[in-house]
C-alpha cells in the first residue's frame, strides 16, 4: 500500500450548479465549496441521503460535469499535476483511459461486442497483447461468475445484475491510480457482492484511492478507511 501523504485527488472550493432552463432559469445549488483530498491506499466513502450530490460530486471528478467553481487536482504517480476543470478534451481521454476508472450504475459499451471483448478492451488499450488480455479478463468474468456459455454474447443480453458484472470487471480489469464507484453493488446478489468487496479492497491494497457510494451501509463499512459526508457541502441558506 502507498501511505504517502501527498494526495492522489484535492478538490479545492467545488461548486456546481445546475441552470433549468425549462423552469425559468431556476438555478440548483447542489455542491458548495467542496475541500477534499483523496490519497493513494484510501477508501473514502461519500454518505447522505439520496439527492444530496454524492454522484454528481463523481461526475465532476471523471469530468462527465464542468465544476462551476473550484478546481480538481489529480497527481497520478510520475505524471504532471491536472487540473480536471481546465483539461483539454485530449488530456480527459487519457486520464480517463490510463489514470480514472469509473463504476457508474450503467454499462454502455458498443452493442455486439462479446462480453469477453468488453472486459478485455482496457487491457489492450494499454498495449497487453489481445490474448492475454482475453485471459485475464476470462478470469475475471469467472470471479464474478458470469456463465462462460455468456462469454461470447454482447452485454446488452444480460440481466442487469450480469450487466453490472461486466462493468465491474471491465472498469477494474485494469489496476488504475483513482478508482471511482457509484453503487457498484446495488444489483448483485450477497455472493457477487462479497466478491466485489474483496476487489475493492485489493484495489486499496494495491494503492489506488478509491471514492465510492454505496446503498448497503454494510459493504461501505466493509470497505471505507474514511467516510465524508456530502450533505456538509450544500448550501444552507
Amino acid at each position: 500500500m502507498n501511505t504517502s501523504t501527498e494526495p492522489m485527488l484535492e478538490l479545492r472550493g467545488v461548486s456546481k450548479t445546475f441552470t433549468l432552463h425549462h423552469q425559468q432559469g431556476t438555478e440548483l445549488h447542489v455542491l458548495d465549496a467542496v475541500d477534499l483530498r483523496v490519497t493513494a491506499g484510501e477508501c473514502v466513502v461519500l454518505d447522505g441521503p439520496s439527492g444530496q450530490g454524492k454522484s454528481t460530486l463523481l461526475k465532476l471528478i471523471y469530468a462527465n460535469y464542468l465544476a462551476s467553481a473550484g478546481r480538481i487536482l489529480l497527481r497520478p504517480p510520475g505524471e504532471p499535476e491536472l487540473d480536471v476543470t481546465a483539461a483539454e478534451a485530449r488530456s480527459l481521454v487519457r486520464i480517463r483511459r490510463d489514470t480514472v476508472g469509473y463504476v457508474s450504475q450503467f454499462l454502455r459499451v458498443i452493442p455486439r461486442v462479446p462480453a469477453l471483448d468488453v472486459v478485455a478492451e482496457p487491457l489492450v488499450e494499454a498495449g497487453v497483447p489481445q490474448e492475454t488480455a482475453r485471459a485475464t479478463a476470462r478470469h475475471w468474468l469467472a470471479r464474478l461468475r458470469i456463465p462462460e456459455p455468456l462469454w461470447s454474447l454482447p452485454p446488452a443480453t444480460f440481466s442487469g445484475g450480469e450487466q453490472q458484472r461486466v462493468n465491474i470487471a471491465r472498469n477494474m480489469i485494469r489496476q488504475r491510480p483513482l478508482l471511482l464507484l457509484d453503487e457498484p453493488t446495488a444489483s448483485l446478489d450477497a455472493a457477487n457482492t462479497a466478491t466485489v468487496i474483496d476487489l475493492i479492497r485489493e484495489a486499496v491494497q494495491a494503492g489506488s484511492a478509491v471514492i465510492g457510494i454505496f446503498h448497503d451501509r454494510a459493504v461501505g463499512d466493509a470497505v471505507a478507511t474514511r467516510r465524508v459526508n456530502v450533505a456538509s457541502f450544500r448550501k444552507t441558506a
